[in-house]
């Protein structure tokens, strides 16, 4: 949030009476952006008049739930336009790794984890659904991948931004000495997929199919593509890699109640990752929305057993990336 605050005191805007336009780009059900988005807000409104217009896009992939976010942006006790008249929100589907916004029409742009996504799968893995856990040429694939999609979205950003606009992404990140924080609760859901295997809950094609195509990236796979100072037109204002304390754990450590700890843990685990390792499934694939949650409470439960009984704390990475582009 501080480096959401410094971009926008720094970046350029137009006269009076403008619009200005902000880029959610990944915006999900529209709940997480309500903090980052009302601070970009308060922050524009001490540099720009009370009455300035100010559209915000929440940009997702067309099958995104867009009724839960429009219920949100307008009903939500804590939605950033609550005391804003002034502020219009609107929502594009279209995935980010293809244009979504006009040339030089962005003066802000934020995106939090969503591009740890990429934009396809190149390959299966072998024993896992995780690329960090692959080897060898499924690892390099993998790699081609992300390095692939991250020049893909900077360069389609580049083009949406204005001259003297800002983006902020947010990502989960590897730190230097190879690790992510996930590495447990990831190893353990494996097993839990492959114990539904053995009981013929799911079948050995469908977990074959299972691959999370996301990817975390080092600082250095970041700012490769900045080799030369720039990348189209963008420069790096701020490349940092910050730890993040589970805060799961620093109530277990007050409470010891490991229950608590496991269900949290599970419930992360099966928002997150559980709907895109079901869309593997077959039954899931022909449209039927209770295998899905069959397959989700399963796996839910078997994780949370396996949790309990070494409670861990799961401290992960994040990397803070600050682009500026270039004013003409």
């Amino acid at each position: 949030m501080p480096f959401l605050e410094k971009a926008v005191s720094r970046m350029a805007i137009e006269a009076e009476g403008r619009p200005i336009v902000i880029a959610d780009y990944g915006s999900s059900q529209g709940k997480n952006s309500f903090a980052p988005i009302g601070l970009a807000i308060k922050s524009l409104r001490a540099r720009v008049a009370p009455n300035q217009p100010i559209i915000v896009f929440h940009i997702d992939q067309p099958s995104n739930d867009f009724n839960s976010l429009f219920q949100v942006l307008s009903s939500d006790p804590d939605r950033y336009s609550i005391d804003e008249p002034h502020v219009f929100p609107c929502a594009i589907g279209r995935s980010f790794y293809e244009n979504v916004l006009p040339a030089d029409s962005v003066h802000l742009g934020w995106c939090s984890y969503a591009a740890v996504w990429l934009s396809g799968i190149p390959a299966l893995i072998p024993g896992h659904f995780l690329p960090i856990m692959s080897t060898g040429a499924v690892r390099l694939q993998f790699d081609r991948q992300a390095a692939m999609d991250w020049k893909t979205f900077l360069s389609l950003r580049a083009s949406e931004l204005k001259p003297g606009g800002r983006l902020i992404v947010v990502l989960p990140a590897i730190a230097d000495n190879g690790l992510t924080g996930f590495e447990e609760i990831m190893n353990l859901a494996n097993a839990s997929i492959a114990e539904l295997v053995d009981e013929g809950a799911i079948n050995a094609e469908e977990r074959a199919r299972m691959v999370l195509g996301t990817h975390l990236r080092r600082k250095e796979d970041l700012l490769e593509p900045f080799s030369n100072g720039q990348f189209h037109g963008l420069t790096v204002e701020v490349c940092e890699l910050l730890s993040l304390p589970d805060t799961a754990w620093l109530e277990y450590q007050k409470d010891a109640d490991a229950e608590v700890l496991a269900t949290k843990h599970a419930l992360f685990f099966r928002s997150v990752f559980v709907p895109s390792l079901a869309s593997a499934l077959d039954r899931v694939r022909n449209g039927d929305a209770q295998a899905l949650q069959d397959f989700a409470g399963c796996l839910y439960e078997r994780l949370k057993t396996r949790l309990l009984r070494n409670p861990r704390a799961m401290d992960s990475f994040i990397e803070v990336l600050v682009v500026a582009k270039q004013a003409r």
